[in-house]
């Protein structure tokens, strides 16, 4: 049974998409802050969106696998659609408003010590800007187009 979903290119496609995303998204937040942060390996927000590349990283291989007339690419074709605009519509925002609540407390705290604060600062990078989608988008597509071409069955 394990077996069979090793053999799943799409699956395997949506993975190599999301660890491609990753591990860029790393690497190019150490290269701009000058540190290594390797939560960044895991967490949400930053260039390129993970959730674009795995997204199109699946769709595409469903276009290999089922051409693009199927049904099945026409679903991940929408999954990936709908993904790609909540990363960089309601994410985003949620990020923006999750920023603004924290330097909200963290006034309040200043001016007086009485006022309770969270005990943790809101999660602010949950969504992406249109290029870090757009540049996902195209990662997903490079590296599955690629895999394609490479190992073809």
């Amino acid at each position: 049974m394990f077996s069979e979903l090793l053999m799943n290119r799409v699956l395997i496609s949506g993975l190599i998409g999301w660890a491609s995303a990753q591990t860029l998204k790393t690497i190019i937040y150490a290269l701009v802050n000058r540190r290594i942060d390797l939560s960044r390996l895991l967490g949400d927000g930053g260039m390129p969106s993970a959730h674009s590349s795995t997204v199109v990283s699946v769709a595409v291989a469903v276009a290999f696998e089922s051409g693009l007339a199927s049904p099945v690419f026409a679903l991940a074709a929408i999954f990936a659609f709908i993904t790609m605009h909540d990363a960089s519509g309601v994410r985003l925002e949620t990020g923006k408003q999750a920023k603004a609540i924290n330097e909200i407390f963290l006034m309040l705290s200043d001016m007086d010590d009485k006022i309770a604060t969270p005990e943790e600062k809101l999660k602010e990078l949950v969504g992406h800007t249109k290029l870090q989608v757009l540049m996902g988008g195209l990662l997903g597509f490079l590296v599955t187009t690629l895999s394609y071409m490479i190992v073809q069955t």
